[in-house]
């Protein structure tokens, strides 16, 4: 038995609606508060001294100076396993090049599918595993991780046994994604019906055995697959017993719709979605998943956060990590300046990367503090939680644990 604290303020994240506006009056903040943590899980919170009297047998881990403690964050949509650069790519469309261009000089995803196939199953598990600590030490303490640089039976496996071997070499818990579906590769022999049918035919089985993935994502896209064209793939995603996720209306919209009808955990992306698509999905129980790192990259809109809540929808937040499209790879930075271009709470924000970002992953353990949940914090130098956004990612965690350990610490 551990007791970790005393917090100048822990925010546990509690009481909190998974959908609609939050005010920053309804953030449950403790002062001088400790957590007892049996094993990975919280078994406690309440005042430190009082704690530290009742329970004398416990392990004190005592914060020296003023600490700020909030949930591990959870990023629920990236890329990072993945081969090569696109530095490239970002050069050239800060200058003007359009995508079909970049794509003509031989840059696009198709170029990260070739970087990736070129690596070896162990590159790819020690790239990833690094990117995950390196999100560790921001805060991160469970990433989504996809698939969909390989883009064949063999390679999409081999990307996902890369990420299931980076999890076990990482303190992060990495969740996998099959993005098979993210675009017809350029070397298929076949239509896009025939690439979709063969690896839901081939590939789901092999999924469900190795217990490699639960969860199956596509792309819908004027670039990718149609609405049309995905629905049979869904559906035997669905009979399988996977849970959906869709990369909609990115640019065009058509996606959210397809989340909708297919009760998809979540919707993401959404920086086309009009008040239509925002009305669908708060409606459903699709959860709505911005991604400013991708709007950041392109240079494009942000997702409309603010009226997605105000519709009464959830919003999530996530890095979405890639080599392309979000290079920056740094969620909290993201998140405090998507609230501030969409005018959002200290609460939706901290929302979005924690319990929502949880519910996104269908995860019921973690994104909050409270008794049972895994002992997954956050923990920061300063007395005003308020710091942490208003510094726009500049203010880092000092100390990180995860599953009842402390795996990071700032000053060793």
């Amino acid at each position: 038995m551990k007791l970790l604290g005393p917090f100048k303020q822990l925010l546990p994240m509690t009481g909190l609606a998974l959908k609609g506006t939050l005010s920053d009056d309804r953030l449950i903040v403790l002062k001088d508060a400790g957590i007892l943590i049996l094993g990975d899980k919280i078994q406690s919170i309440g005042n430190f001294k009082e704690l530290k009297n009742t329970f004398q047998e416990a392990e004190i881990h005592e914060l020296k100076g003023n600490h700020t403690g909030l949930p591990g964050f959870i990023d629920s949509h990236t890329h990072i396993c993945f081969g090569g650069s696109r530095a490239n790519d970002y050069a050239m469309r800060n200058a003007g090049k359009t995508y079909l261009e970049i794509a003509k000089a031989g840059g696009g995803i198709w170029d990260t599918v070739t970087q990736t196939r070129k690596a070896s199953q162990e590159d790819l598990a020690k790239s990833t595993a690094k990117l995950a600590n390196r999100h560790l030490k921001n805060g991160t303490t469970t990433i989504e991780v996809k698939s969909g640089y390989g883009l064949s039976i063999d390679e999409e496996l081999k990307m996902l046994r890369a990420i299931q071997k980076a999890n076990k070499r990482s303190s992060v818990d990495l969740v996998t994604t099959c993005l098979a579906a993210h675009m017809l590769p350029k070397d298929f022999e076949g239509s896009a019906k025939e690439y979709l049918d063969k690896m839901a035919t081939t590939l789901f089985p092999i999924l469900k055995a190795e217990g490699l993935a639960n969860r199956i994502d596509a792309f819908i896209e004027e670039s990718a697959f149609s609405a049309g064209q995905i629905a049979p793939y869904f559906q035997k995603a669905k009979k399988m017993g996977f849970d959906i996720t869709v990369h909609a209306d990115q640019f065009t919209t058509g996606g959210s719709k397809v989340a909708v009808d297919f009760e998809a955990v979540s919707a993401d992306h959404l920086e086309a979605s009009t008040q239509k698509e925002i009305d669908l999905l708060a409606k459903s129980g699709t959860i709505g998943t911005a991604l400013p790192g991708a709007s950041l990259g392109l240079g494009c809109n942000f997702t409309p956060a603010r009226k997605i809540l105000d519709a009464g929808g959830a919003l999530a937040i996530a890095s979405d990590h890639n080599p392309g499209s979000a290079p920056m790879g740094d969620l909290l930075t993201q998140a405090a300046i998507l609230g501030a271009f969409e005018k959002l709470s200290n609460a939706e924000v901290l929302s979005g990367i924690t319990f929502r970002a949880a519910a996104a992953l269908k995860l019921k353990d973690r994104g909050q503090l409270a008794k049972g949940y895994l002992a997954d914090l956050a923990i920061f130098h300063t007395t005003d939680y308020k710091e942490i956004l208003y510094n726009q990612g500049n203010l880092k965690p000092c100390t990180i644990w995860k599953n009842g350990t402390k795996v990071f610490d700032k000053h060793g």
